[in-house]
Order: C-alpha cells, then sequence, then structure tokens
C-alpha cells in the first residue's frame, strides 16, 4: 500500500518531486507509525465490514480501527466479535485483496488473545490493538495480553494506546498518571506503535463540546493536555513515540457536494480562495485548521470517524518542496558541524543543530506521504485524491 496508491501513477507523478513509498503490515514500525495518516473508525458490528474495507482502502485508507468499545451498545459486544471473525474470514478469502493495516479497538485484554485465536490464519491481516482508556494500572494488563498472543500467534502485533483517562485530564494527577504511562509504553515500547488522543473523553469530563468552527487548541483545558502529552511522550530524543491528532466530530456534508467544483480540469485548476470558501461554508475549515494545528504541536495522524476527513488530513501531511528542501539542507553530511545557512528558498535561517529533528522528523514523513512538486499545494494534493 502506499498514500495516494488510488491515485492514477501518470497524476501522481505530475504532484509529486518524490512519491509516497510503498509499505506493507511488515514494514519497520517506524515507518508504519509515521505513515498511519488519518485512522478511519468503524463500529466492528458493521455486516458489511469486509466490503467497507475494501471501499475504503480503494479510497485512500490506510489505516482502519475496527471498534469493539464506545462506539457499540455493551449489548452488542458477543455480536460485535462474532461478526469480527466472519469479516476477517471473508477478507482473507479474496484473492489480490490488501486492505489497510487493520486493529481492533478491545474493552478487556482477555479479548485480545482470544479475539487472535478465533480469527486463525486471518490474523495474519491484523496489525494490532487499540487499549481504550490508558494508564500505567490499566494498560499494563493489555499490553502482556498482546505479547503473549504475538507469542502464541507468530505474529507481530502492535498496540496502539488511546489517552483518554479523567487522571491524565485532572491537574492534580497528570503528571503522575503521564509519568505512569511512560513507564507502561516503555516497557513495552516495540509494540507501541502509537499513542492516540481522546479529546472526545476530555471534553465528557467538563461538559464541553467544541464547535465546527474551533479545533481542540480552542479548548484551554484540552490544549494543555495535549501540549503535557507531548511534552513528556512525543519527544525527538529516542525516548518519544509518535502521538495522533484528537478527531474531528463534525461530518454533516459529504465530499460530494464540494467534489464538482474541484473536478473542473485535469490537473484541476481552481483558485485556492474558492476551495477554502467552498471549506468553509460546509464545516471543513475547523478540521483544516486543527489539523494544522496538529502538526505545528507535534502531532502527525488523526483519529477519523468519517471517510471525508481523510483526504484532507493527507493531503495536508504530505511534505511541501519548500520543507524538503530545507530539511535536506539540514542533513547534508558537511553540515554535521553545525552553523547556520540561508535557505534555498531565501526566505528563512536554516540552524543547522537545532533544526536536526525537525529535519529528520520532515524526511520521515516525506517518505511515508511524498514530496509535493514545487508548484503544488493542498488543493491539488486534496481534489487528485477524490475517487472516481
Amino acid at each position: 500500500m502506499r498514500h495516494f496508491g488510488h491515485v492514477a501513477p501518470e497524476v501522481r507523478q505530475r504532484l509529486f518531486h518524490q512519491e509516497p513509498c510503498e509499505f506493507t503490515a511488515d514494514s519497520p514500525a517506524r515507518l508504519l507509525s509515521a505513515a498511519l495518516g488519518a485512522t478511519l473508525y468503524s463500529p466492528a458490528t458493521r455486516p458489511r465490514l469486509a466490503d467497507d474495507i475494501v471501499k475504503q482502502a480503494g479510497s485512500g485508507v490506510v489505516s482502519m480501527v475496527l471498534c469493539l468499545e464506545d462506539s457499540i451498545d455493551d449489548a452488542d459486544v458477543v455480536a460485535g466479535e462474532e461478526n469480527l471473525v466472519r469479516q476477517f474470514a471473508d477478507l482473507d478469502s479474496r484473492a489480490g485483496v490488501e486492505p489497510p493495516l487493520l486493529f481492533i479497538r478491545v474493552r478487556a485484554p482477555e479479548q485480545i488473545p482470544d479475539l487472535v485465536r478465533r480469527l486463525g490464519a486471518a490474523a495474519r491481516l491484523l496489525s494490532g490493538f487499540v487499549v481504550p482508556k490508558f494508564t500505567e494500572e490499566r494498560g499494563l494488563p493489555f499490553l502482556e495480553a498482546l505479547t503473549a498472543a504475538e507469542a502464541e500467534s507468530g505474529r507481530r502485533l502492535f498496540a496502539m494506546p488511546v489517552l483518554e483517562s479523567p487522571e491524565l485530564l485532572y491537574r492534580e494527577s497528570r503528571v503522575d498518571t503521564l509519568e505512569g504511562i511512560a513507564r507502561a509504553v516503555d516497557k513495552f515500547r516495540d509494540r507501541v506503535l502509537a499513542l492516540r488522543l481522546g479529546v472526545t473523553d476530555f471534553c465528557s469530563s467538563y461538559g464541553l463540546r467544541r464547535a465546527p468552527d474551533m479545533t481542540a487548541y480552542d479548548v484551554q483545558v484540552v490544549a494543555s493536555v495535549i501540549a503535557d502529552v507531548v511534552n513528556m511522550l512525543g519527544r525527538a530524543d529516542g525516548t518519544g513515540f509518535t502521538v495522533t491528532g484528537p478527531v474531528w466530530e463534525y461530518f454533516r456534508v459529504p465530499e460530494r457536494m464540494f467534489k464538482p467544483q474541484l473536478r473542473q480540469s485535469p490537473f484541476l485548476e481552481v483558485q485556492a480562495v474558492e476551495l477554502r470558501e467552498k471549506l468553509i461554508e460546509h464545516a471543513m475549515d475547523g478540521l483544516l485548521r486543527e489539523i494544522s494545528l496538529d502538526q505545528a504541536n507535534g502531532l502527525l495522524g488523526k483519529t477519523c470517524i468519517h471517510p471525508s476527513h481523510v483526504l484532507p488530513v493527507h493531503a495536508l501531511s504530505v511534505v511541501s518542496h519548500e520543507e524538503f528542501s530545507d530539511a535536506q539542507d539540514i542533513l547534508r553530511p558537511e553540515r554535521g558541524g553545525g552553523g547556520v545557512l540561508r535557505s534555498a528558498y531565501t526566505n528563512k535561517m536554516n540552524e543547522v543543530k537545532p533544526h536536526r529533528a525537525w529535519a529528520e522528523r520532515t524526511l520521515l514523513r516525506a517518505e511515508a506521504f511524498g514530496v509535493a512538486r514545487e508548484d503544488v499545494g493542498f488543493v491539488e494534493l486534496l481534489a487528485a485524491g477524490i475517487p472516481g
């Protein structure tokens, strides 16, 4: 699979200075954590789940979470598990089908080894499990169960803990909770692919819900948690993890409503201001601002609950030609001793030592999402990715 892999090769060649790389579920964890992109959640009870997964893969989704937790009723858990076993078997029987990276969000540790056994040979399609409401005390049994299931099945499995507990939100318990989470995930570092933020749960603790024109960063009690999570768990010194952006809740207008405006020509010659006005009109501007703020605050990828959110996340994850040029200049071997140099775009200072970690992260993102050509921006990338 690859980002923008559903786009025709000749279109990718026009869009990208460096195309996104190909990867599989067996690729190195460092690449997979950067390549998660827009991780699309789906209730595990959907009766045509296998068809849904194939459809989403065909429209550019590269990671999905099949949820047995908050997205389904307590009474439907057993039926959801049974449905997952059937749907994985269906997927496994389809020759030539490559699904996205698939994760199951469970409620209890014992579900992990039980589901892996019940999936049987189809477990080869499973990349891991999402662990809800993660703290050191609650999370360790999940990580231990995952390690045991991995050993029993012989299949590499990853965990993606969700940081969403009240203990993490409340000021008086936050530092202790973060220190405990850090101990737990460090102990299982090779198994933790990424940390996910559960901002909806944070808001619920205070009876809050952000409006479609506001981002998570406008809700100060939430923004403070994000800052502290990145501070303690997202460091670039080798101790940190990939931290993904929070869910965007609004999806009242599907992509089809602004699709005609974007498809005016083969290279989609539409003015950026026109697209922006259309997106604002249809409650997408908040999403675009939040994605940009996610990246500015050290987050990569995003939890998504609607397919229309996927393309904006991926289009804004592509590295610009200017970013790529700066990152390459900073990391040239002859720059190893440090120093300051003028950007090739002649609009900024690149200071080799302070900007090195940024440059390394940028080139990893470039590997996963590609580098746009110098004259290609978000509008063209978004429009080219709309299927059909």
